[in-house]
C-alpha cells in the first residue's frame, strides 16, 4: 500500500465518469469541499491484504496526531503505484481503512472509488504537510493499535518518503512444508485421451472447440491464481442480492443476503441428502485444533494451505482448513472391523478457513471461509479404495449435473498423480478418463509431496479463464498411519485404512460462483436465458396485482401454491405492471402470473409467462405445479425467507 498524506487548508473535488467498471454505484456529481484537513491519496498495490488496513489506520491518525488535525479524507489514488491490486480487493481494503480509521477519527470522509474526479488542493506550507509511506508485507513487525487506534510502530522522519511501514498478521504465518514444496514442485503435463492415450501436452493439438481444455491447461501450468480483473459473477451476486463483501470482516469473508442464504441451504440440503444416500454417515467437529498435537502437527507439513492461527490458554490452535483431522482423530477412537469397510464419514463444514493471498480473493470463486461437504471413507486395501474411488466419481457427476452444470459442456478435468501410481495402476486412471468421455489434464510427479497418490477435479472455466476445482476426490495413503487409525482384518491383524477425500459438489459458494458465471456466459453469447435452476431460485412463481382489488385472488393463488411447496411471492407495489414485469424479468422468475379483472372473472386459466422458454401460457394452476414438480423432482424444498409481499421488503443496497 502506498500513503501520500498531505495537511491541506482546503480540497475541491467533483466526480466526472466511472473509470473502471467496478467502480462505486450511488455516487453524487455534485462538487465536494473540505477546508483544513489531512487529504490521504491511497492506492493498494498486489500483495495487500486486511492486515495492511490496520497499519494503516494507524499510521493515518499518527499523522493527523502530528499536525494536531481532526478531520481527515481518503482519496483513492491508483497514480502512486504500477502494482495496483485487484479492483475487488482494493476497494475492500480501502473500506476497512475507512471503518478502522472511523474509530479513533472524529470526521473521516473518503472520494469515491473508480471514478475520473477533477479535483483542486491547497497543500499547507509546514515542513510536515507532505508525508509518504509504502506499507508492505516483507517483514515481520508488530504494529498493534492502542485503544485509541495509533499506531505504536516507529519509522523514521515525516517528510516526503521517509519512512517505509512493513505490516504483516499479528502473529507470524506459519507456512506448510507441503505448501513449500507445491510452488517448487516440478510436474509432467500431459493429455489423457478416453482411450488411455498419453500425450505430451506441447506436442498435443488443441482443437477450436477445446477451449476450456486449453484454458485450464494453461491455467494450471502458469500457477498464477492472481485475479486482474472483477469476473461477471461479482456484478451478478450483487445484482441479484446473493451476496457481497463485508468490509467489517477479513478479506474473502462473505456476507449472504436472504437470497444467498436460501440458496446455499438448497444447495447444502441436497449435496447432504446424496451423500446420506451413498451410504456417508454425518458427524461434527471442532473448527480449531491444538497445532502442537503429534498428528496435527505432522498433517499440516502435508496438506498445501496457509492457516489462521490462534493464541489462547497457553496454546498455538489454528483454524480447520478441511474436515480432514476432526473425522481422523474421531475414526481413530472407533473399533472397526473389516466387516465394517468402506466406512463413510461425512461433515459439511461451515466453515473451513484457509488463508488464501489478497490477490486471489475475488467475488465466491477464492475464499477464506467457505461450506465444504467433505466425506471420507477409510477402504481395507488399494483394491477397495479403486472400487468406491469409481462410485465416488459416479455420485460426484451426478451431484453436479443436478445443480446445473453440465459435465459435458461446463466442466473440464484435471487427474494428478506420481509417477509409480500411474505405471501400477494404468487401467485405473484410464478408466476414469474413459468415463468422463474427453480428454483430460494430467499432472505427474516423479515424486510424492503429498499424502495422496492421485487426485481428480472436475473444474469450471470463467470468463476470465480462470480454472476453480468443484468436485474432487483424492487417494490417501499416509493418514491412517499418521492418525493411528485401525481396523481389524480378517487375519486377526491389525492395519491402517486407505482413505478416499471427497467432495462430490466442491464448495458451496463456489457453485454459486460457478452458476453465475455460467449465466453469464449464456448472456454474453444471447444464447439463451440466464437463469438458476427452478429448484434453486429464490422466487419459483410470482403473481402481478393489476390493482388492490386484485389482491384477494393473489393471495389465494399464492396459499395454494405454497400449501403444494412452490415458493411464491405477490408484487403488490404501487408501480405499473409494466415496471413489476420488467422486475420479475430482471430477478430471473420463471414463472409470472398477471392478475387482473380477467382472471378474477375466470379463476380456472390463467396466462403464465414462462421467462425461460420465452412464451406465454394458457394453463390451469394445476397443470402449472405439475410443470414446476418434474422440474424440482427429488430436490429439497424451503419456504420463502422474505415476506411474501413485495412492499413488505427492505430493499438492499448493493
Amino acid at each position: 500500500m502506498r500513503l501520500l498524506q498531505l495537511h491541506s487548508d482546503f480540497i475541491e473535488y467533483e466526480p466526472v465518469a466511472r473509470e473502471i467498471k467496478d467502480a462505486e454505484d450511488n455516487v453524487s456529481k455534485s462538487k465536494v469541499r473540505l477546508e483544513d484537513l489531512v487529504v490521504v491519496l491511497i492506492a493498494i498495490e498486489n500483495d495487500d491484504d486486511e492486515s495492511v488496513a490496520s497499519i494503516a489506520a494507524g499510521e493515518i491518525k499518527k499523522y493527523l496526531d502530528t499536525v494536531k488535525s481532526k478531520r481527515l479524507l481518503i482519496y483513492p489514488y491508483a497514480h502512486l503505484s504500477s502494482n495496483l491490486a485487484a479492483p475487488a480487493t482494493a476497494v475492500g481494503i480501502i473500506k476497512a481503512v475507512e471503518n478502522i480509521a472511523r474509530e479513533s477519527i472524529d470526521e473521516v470522509h473518503k472520494a469515491p472509488f473508480g471514478w475520473t474526479k477533477a479535483f483542486d488542493i491547497r497543500v499547507k506550507g509546514h515542513p510536515l504537510a507532505e508525508n509518504a509511506k509504502v506499507l508492505t508485507r516483507q517483514q515481520q513487525q508488530q504494529h498493534p493499535l492502542d485503544k485509541k487506534g495509533v499506531g505504536d510502530s516507529s519509522g523514521g522522519d515525516l517528510s516526503i518518503g521517509a519512512a517505509t511501514t512493513t505490516a504483516t498478521s499479528q502473529s507470524e504465518e506459519k507456512v506448510s512444508s507441503a505448501l513449500k514444496a507445491e510452488e517448487k514442485l516440478q510436474s509432467l503435463w500431459y493429455i489423457l485421451h478416453p482411450d488411455g492415450m498419453l500425450t505430451p501436452i506441447n506436442e498435443y493439438k488443441f482443437k477450436n472447440q477445446q477451449k476450456n481444455l486449453h484454458a485450464l491447461a494453461n491455467y494450471e501450468m502458469a500457477k498464477k491464481r492472481v485475479v486482474d480483473e472483477q469476473p461477471p459473477h461479482v456484478r451478478l451476486m450483487k445484482k441479484m442480492s446473493i451476496a457481497d463483501y463485508e468490509p467489517a470482516s477479513d478479506v474473502g469473508n462473505m456476507r449472504f443476503y436472504p437470497k444467498g442464504r436460501l440458496m446455499k441451504s438448497l444447495i447444502e440440503q441436497y449435496v447432504t441428502k446424496m451423500v446420506m444416500e451413498y451410504g456417508g454417515i454425518e458427524v461434527e467437529t471442532p473448527i480449531m485444533y491444538d497445532s502442537k498435537h503429534p498428528s496435527m502437527e505432522s498433517y499440516f507439513n502435508r496438506f498445501p494451505a496457509r492457516q489462521y492461527n490462534i493464541a489462547a490458554d497457553g496454546k498455538q490452535l489454528f483454524l480447520r482448513f478441511a474436515a480432514c483431522f476432526g473425522q481422523f482423530l474421531m475414526a481413530k477412537d472407533f473399533q472397526i472391523s473389516y466387516k465394517h469397510l468402506p466406512l463413510k464419514l461425512y461433515e459439511l463444514t461451515r466453515y473451513s478457513f484457509r488463508r488464501e493471498k489478497s490477490g486471489e480473493l475475488v467475488g465466491l470463486r477464492r475464499l477464506r471461509a467457505f461450506s465444504m461437504p467433505d466425506c471420507h471413507a477409510m477402504c481395507r486395501d488399494m483394491n477397495q479404495a479403486k472400487e468406491e474411488f469409481l462410485k465416488r466419481f459416479e455420485l460426484s457427476i451426478s451431484v453436479i449435473s443436478a445443480l446445473g452444470l453440465s459435465i459435458e459442456t461446463d466442466m473440464e478435468m484435471a487427474i494428478r498423480f506420481t509417477q509409480d501410481f500411474y505405471n501400477e495402476n494404468k487401467d485405473f486412471v484410464n478408466q476414469l478418463a474413459s468415463r468422463f468421455g474427453r480428454p483430460v489434464i494430467v499432472e505427474m510427479w516423479k515424486e510424492r509431496f503429498f499424502y495422496f497418490t492421485l487426485k481428480w477435479e472436475f473444474n469450471y472455466i470463467d470468463n476470465l479463464n480462470k480454472a476453480s476445482a468443484l468436485s474432487t476426490d483424492q487417494i490417501d495413503v499416509e493418514n491412517g498411519k499418521r492418525y493411528q487409525i485401525e481396523f481389524v482384518d480378517e487375519d486377526g491383524n491389525k492395519k491402517n485404512p486407505i482413505i478416499l477425500h471427497n467432495s462430490p459438489s466442491g464448495a458451496i459458494e463456489r457453485v454459486i460462483y460457478a452458476l453465475l458465471e455460467k449465466a453469464a456466459k449464456i448472456s454474453k453469447s444471447g444464447g439463451g436465458v440466464p437463469s438458476f435452476p427452478l429448484w434453486l431460485a429464490h422466487t419459483q412463481v410470482r403473481l402481478i396485482s393489476v390493482a388492490r382489488q386484485h389482491l384477494v385472488l393473489c393471495e389465494k393463488i399464492a396459499a395454494e401454491l405454497s400449501g403444494k411447496q412452490i415458493r411464491t411471492d405477490i408484487d403488490d407495489r404501487d408501480e405499473s405492471v409494466g415496471k413489476k414485469i420488467r422486475d420479475s424479468e430482471t430477478e430471473w422468475i420463471h414463472y409470472t402470473l398477471v392478475i387482473g379483472d380477467k382472471e378474477m372473472q375466470t379463476e380456472k386459466k390463467f396466462v403464465v409467462r414462462d421467462r425461460n422458454a420465452g412464451k406465454r401460457l394458457e394453463i390451469t394452476l394445476q397443470e402449472l405445479v405439475d410443470k414446476i414438480n418434474v422440474q424440482t423432482k427429488d430436490k429439497p424444498y424451503l419456504p420463502l425467507n422474505l415476506p411474501r409481499h413485495l412492499s413488505q421488503r427492505p430493499q438492499i443496497m448493493v
